[in-house]
């Protein structure tokens, strides 16, 4: 059986950097198509779809909503070339309605074990419209190396520069955070990968820059030191979601080759300062994900804001616009209030304002959107910000770094 797999594009903002990382999804799902099936790989941003290749089946793995109109595009073609097409990831899962009126079948949850019999059901002509897994998690312990032999890995550089590749050591997440999905999707109860399974992976990635894309670290102290002793070994060099407040943790997590952390920056408190500083005095830098539009936040909140972001140093900064994903608790409320202004999912993209904020207009949110990214990055830009916390991983390995310095404007 010839299966394609497909990974959709979508528009990026015009404030992100333009690299793309190789996704997570498709090759996690790879892991578990059987053997007999020849799987091709295409991951439409950064190569062009072969839709004439004579394919027997098409997956189409979503992650982003915004990506899911162009996946629709994708599924109507090959459904009018008489080729059935199934879709599965993040996205599909929440659109699971509208996935199944646009595909042939749609597989709801986690892969590990059950992808076999989909590819059965396919080879004798039994499709299942639905695959629902929902809530029904397979054993940890089956979670294992994703596939990476499907990528093409020359696809995935950057000015010259190799991209990390995602890695997971978790699933799940005992937090419930207000504007996130993955209490809907992964459930509310974190679940470790053993050990032996986090080493077998990193043996397996032959990549000395990850990004660990587990939802927060900052879920069990004594995992996380376990996990931060698995990785030291390995000598890699990761960026990830919050670690925990605590000097052994935070300085095994440096010893196993933290580069860098996402840090949500809610208010200009002591608080977050001290947090900043904190994983800094560790040598670990720190990327501020900061949420603008939140029902507290005024215009004058927000400027003071960006104003704290560059008083505390912060190495990067990602500004986005508090986006009413489905299944989450902030459309639920939003919903109710009459706040969500389009449901399109091409605008659910972070970036454009969907909703009415509490405390200024729709198009005043917008302007100051800009205006963070504008203000945070201008006197030193993005790609150079960037380069400089790059430059710390070229300094632990003893290497130069001149050929690899960008321009500054």
């Amino acid at each position: 059986m010839k299966f394609l797999l497909v990974y959709p594009t979508w528009s990026k903002l015009e404030h992100q950097s333009g690299f793309n990382l190789p996704p997570h999804g498709p090759v996690v799902m790879a892991a578990e198509i059987p053997s007999w099936v020849d799987v091709t790989f295409a991951d439409e941003n950064v190569q062009d779809i072969p839709f004439d290749g004579g394919w027997d089946f098409v997956g189409i793995s979503v992650m982003l909503t915004a990506q899911m109109p162009r996946a629709f595009e994708i599924s109507r073609r090959f459904r009018d070339m008489g080729v059935q097409t199934i879709f599965g990831g993040i996205s599909s899962m929440l659109h699971a309605e509208d996935v199944q009126k646009n595909a042939d079948s749609l597989f709801f949850g986690e892969v590990e074990g059950r992808l076999a019999a989909v590819f059965e059901d396919k080879k004798n002509g039994k499709l299942k419209k639905l695959y629902d897994y929902h809530g029904n998690f397979p054993p940890i312990e089956s979670v294992g190396p994703a596939r990476r032999s499907i990528l093409n890995r020359s696809l995935y550089e950057y000015k010259g520069v190799r991209m990390a590749d995602l890695f997971h050591a978790s699933r799940g997440c005992r937090f419930n955070c207000f504007p996130c999905c993955t209490p809907y999707l992964g459930g509310c109860s974190f679940r470790p990968r053993p050990m032996e399974r986090v080493a077998e992976e990193l043996a397996s990635i032959d990549n000395d820059r990850l990004f660990v894309v587990d939802n927060s670290l900052a879920q069990n102290k004594e995992w996380e030191k376990e996990l931060f002793r698995t990785m030291i070994p390995f000598k890699k060099f990761w960026c990830c979601h919050p670690i925990e407040d605590d000097d052994e943790v935070l300085d095994l997590a440096a010893q196993a080759g933290a580069w860098y952390v996402y840090q949500a920056v809610f208010d200009t408190s002591d608080f977050i300062r001290e947090r900043i500083k904190r994983y800094k005095d560790h040598g670990i830098g720190v990327e501020g994900t900061i949420i603008l539009g939140l029902d507290e936040q005024t215009e004058d909140d927000i400027k003071r804001l960006v104003e704290f972001l560059m008083e505390v140093d912060l190495d990067l900064a990602e500004f986005t616009v508090l986006t009413p994903f489905w299944h989450t608790r902030v459309r639920e409320q939003l919903e109710k209030e009459g706040r969500i202004l389009s449901s399109d999912y091409a605008r659910y993209n972070a970036g454009d304002v969907v909703f009415t904020p509490k405390h200024m207009t729709p198009a005043k949110l917008q302007e100051l959107y800009h205006w963070a990214w504008e203000t945070f990055y201008s006197k030193e830009t993005q790609s150079y910000k960037m380069f400089k916390l790059y430059k710390q991983i070229l300094a632990r390995q003893g290497k130069g770094v001149r050929s690899h310095v960008p321009a500054r404007a």
